[in-house]
């Protein structure tokens, strides 16, 4: 369509050919491709010009309002990505959305208002390859081929217990109590059995075990918070529950991955959140939470 427009207002090839920097075989070429898909004749030659056909003169209008279109979208969404708004879609555990993300979603909106934010729970991994998400935080090494990930930290894990219970724990930072067998402990189901908190209970918490079992770490907090037996958390959860009390120094930790779709990386957007996200754990690295 480029190719016609300059030929019509050129009135040759070898002036068509000039105003689009490339020579006359060139536009030659690509009028004979597009005549032959089209099926149809576009211009005559007369008097060493080319005369746009009835087909041409269809062809010409359909162009020039293309142009017109393209112009207002260049126009449009020029420079729109360069600057932080529209939605990203993001995906983390519960524990990490409810107890780190949410509480603290005010400040990126309130340093960029034109942003959306999806922020998704989900204790399944959503894919960032098939872009059921934008941005992904994982607590394990991401696998995906091609994806942008980064390693933000370990998030250091604790002992607690409801704080009118702690008592009842040996050994609670120097407490003696009526011992162990009074407060069991709360851990993962079994196919959760690999991750560090559920190992380390296996092999340093001694019985009993609380006959509760989960798969996440937010109904863990909510039976610690019901009394119903001990566990590890999160110390950024742990500490700011004012119901709990810490048990011992943290324990154990594990790993959170920034995962990235490479085609949205570039976006304002999806630096905005990205550096919102840095900033919180720039903020727990200080207070002792991530190591």
């Amino acid at each position: 369509m480029r190719f016609v427009l300059a030929i019509v207002r050129e009135g040759t090839l070898s002036a068509a050919g000039r105003s689009l920097g490339v020579d006359q075989t060139t536009v030659t070429r690509r009028l004979a491709a597009l005549e032959e898909g089209l099926n149809a004749r576009l211009f005559d030659r007369r008097d060493g010009r080319l005369i746009p056909t009835p087909a041409g003169e269809e062809v010409i209008t359909r162009a020039e309002r293309a142009e017109v279109e393209l112009a207002a979208l260049e126009r449009d969404v020029a420079g729109r990505d360069t600057k932080p708004g529209g939605l990203v879609r993001m995906t983390s555990v519960p524990t990490l959305s409810n107890r780190l993300l949410a509480p603290r979603v005010g400040l990126l909106f309130e340093t960029y208002p034109d942003i959306d934010l999806d922020l998704i729970a989900e204790p399944a991994t959503l894919s960032v390859t098939r872009r059921e998400a934008d941005i992904a935080l994982r607590l394990t090494r991401p696998t995906e081929d091609g994806m942008i990930a980064r390693r933000l930290g370990a998030i250091r894990y604790a002992p607690y217990a409801r704080s009118d219970l702690a008592d009842r724990v040996d050994g609670a930072e120097g407490r003696r109590g009526a011992g162990d067998a009074d407060l069991a402990w709360i851990t993962y189901e079994e196919s959760f059995a690999a991750i560090p908190q559920a190992k380390w209970i296996a092999k340093e918490g001694k019985e009993p075990l609380s006959p509760l079992r989960v798969n996440d770490g937010e109904p863990i907090l909510q039976a610690v918070l019901a009394g119903l037996g001990r566990s590890l958390l999160p110390v950024f959860v742990g500490e700011a529950e004012p119901g709990l009390t810490r048990l011992s120094d943290p324990v154990t930790s594990r790993d959170v991955w920034l995962v990235v779709h490479p085609h949205v990386r570039r976006s304002a957007r999806i630096d905005a959140v990205v550096g919102w996200i840095d900033g919180i754990f720039a903020e727990l690295k200080k207070a002792g939470a991530v190591a």
